[in-house]
């Protein structure tokens, strides 16, 4: 199944890289911050990935459902039944931001999950008590009680439309299973269900998909308008069993009226998404560090591999195994960046994806409805008074707010007026040099 390999590779490109991604990612709390949620982007820190997805099935009821793959969860026979089992809890409290962040719903799942063989997921679905009209916000939980890991993650959505995402699900057309993912891959077939009325037919607006990558943080720009009008609108007989695949790339938004300007959107990315495996793929991130003349130029050579590997050995001063340890951090970045961040584009191409990619995983991370604020750690400032001996932790802060999009609940773009001094220009001359930039760390790799 193609989620399960895609989760699969994601690890194996963690494992590959984890001493690196410690060396250059890891942080030291000298004090424990409750509302700080930096686990969310950091890979090292989150053992458990589940994936989430949210359906409108009435007015007065939407359904949670909740994915664990079972190659994250951890089975153990120390029960009394003797078989391998995960103990796992889901705690969910939904909030309705109409009125002021009340309470709207509580749920509580113990989940004593008996591993099956072959069995590569498991999708739990919770009932939650909902008005229409309203804006949500669902806190979920989800806890190993063996490991006594607690994962935190916000899913937002509404019941104030009948034609917006939260109305639509997709699952395989074969297995008939819940994808809970925005992206679909060639030849991947899927049926999309819509949940209210039965329509006569449904609509596939097909936008192309964007090749832009943001400013850098030190530039106040305005921001770029996403892209509203289709290359064209296939009209197609409704049916909740019709087989659907993309055979290329690009933006399909599905909708079950001509004159409704809102549905439900899938990507495709590419056949490797969220990963990178060809040098041209490979070469577009860079335009992060070097002018993007510079990657077209790499890019059009007879053999941009080549072209690849002596930016990364120049970068590594002639070192191989240095420049090998420079290109397995930088795509790993780059991969999570996908994974994390992925909107209406590509995840390394969103400002988050960027800020990611240069500064790597924030030290601090806090979240609101409207925005993330991400902290990265300075170099500590030691001061005396007396005999006494104080240590002050300063952060450069960015701030991403949220943007309404008809394609997605996952965009946020960079408030740059808020943070003046980004030490972008450094940023950029470190990796240059070799030497994978942190502000804490800013000597060595």
């Amino acid at each position: 199944m193609k989620i399960h390999l895609e989760k699969s590779f994601l690890y194996a490109v963690l494992i590959a890289g984890i001493i690196v991604l410690a060396d250059s990612c890891s942080t030291t709390r000298t004090v424990f911050d409750s509302k700080d949620l930096s686990y969310l982007y950091n890979p090292l820190k989150n053992n458990i990935n589940p994936r989430y997805g949210i359906f409108n099935e009435s007015e007065s009821r939407s359904v949670l459902s909740v994915k664990l793959f079972t190659n994250e969860l951890f089975f153990t026979e120390a029960n009394p039944a003797g078989v391998p089992m995960a103990q796992m809890f889901i705690a969910v409290k939904l909030y309705n931001l109409s009125l002021g962040r009340t309470i709207a719903d509580t749920a509580f799942y113990d989940l004593d999950i008996v591993k099956e063989p072959n069995k590569e997921e498991y999708v739990y679905q919770i009932p939650l008590n909902v008005r229409k009209g309203n804006e949500y916000m669902a806190e979920v939980k989800t806890g190993d009680k063996i490991r006594q890991v607690v994962i935190q993650a916000f899913v937002p959505f509404n019941t104030l439309s009948d034609f917006n995402r939260y109305n639509f699900f997709v699952r395989g057309h074969v297995a008939k299973n819940s994808l809970l993912k925005p992206v679909v891959r060639k030849d991947e077939f899927f049926n999309v269900v819509y949940g209210k009325r039965r329509p006569d037919s449904i609509f596939i607006s097909v936008y192309p998909p964007s090749e832009e990558i943001p400013y850098p943080p030190s530039m106040v720009l305005p921001e770029r308008s996403i892209v509203t009008k289709p290359d064209t609108v296939v009209a197609l007989p409704y049916s909740d069993t019709l087989p659907v695949m993309f055979p290329r790339k690009g933006i399909f938004l599905f909708r079950v009226s001509r004159e409704v300007n809102e549905g439900f959107t899938l990507f495709n990315f590419g056949d490797d998404f969220p990963s990178m495996t060809t040098p041209e793929e490979m070469l577009k991130p860079l335009a992060y560090i070097i002018p993007a003349s510079r990657v077209d130029s790499m890019s059009a050579v007879r053999k941009p591999k080549m072209a690849l590997d002596e930016f990364w050995l120049n970068c590594g001063g002639g070192n191989v195994e240095k420049a090998r340890e420079l290109i397995r951090i930088y795509y790993t970045r780059t991969l999570f960046a996908n994974y994390y961040f992925t909107s209406w584009k590509e995840g390394w191409r969103t400002d988050r994806g960027m800020i990611y990619i240069i500064y790597g995983p924030p030290d601090k991370l806090y979240k609101s409805n409207e925005a993330e604020t991400w902290g990265y750690r300075k170099p500590s400032v030691q001061s005396k008074w007396g005999p006494r001996y104080s240590v002050k932790e300063d952060y450069l802060f960015f701030t991403f707010k949220k943007r309404e999009n008809i394609f997605t609940d996952n965009d946020y773009y960079l408030s740059r007026s808020e943070t003046t001094v980004t030490y972008w220009d450094k940023a950029v001359q470190s990796w240059r040099k070799g030497i994978v930039f942190r502000l804490d760390n800013p000597e060595g790799i």
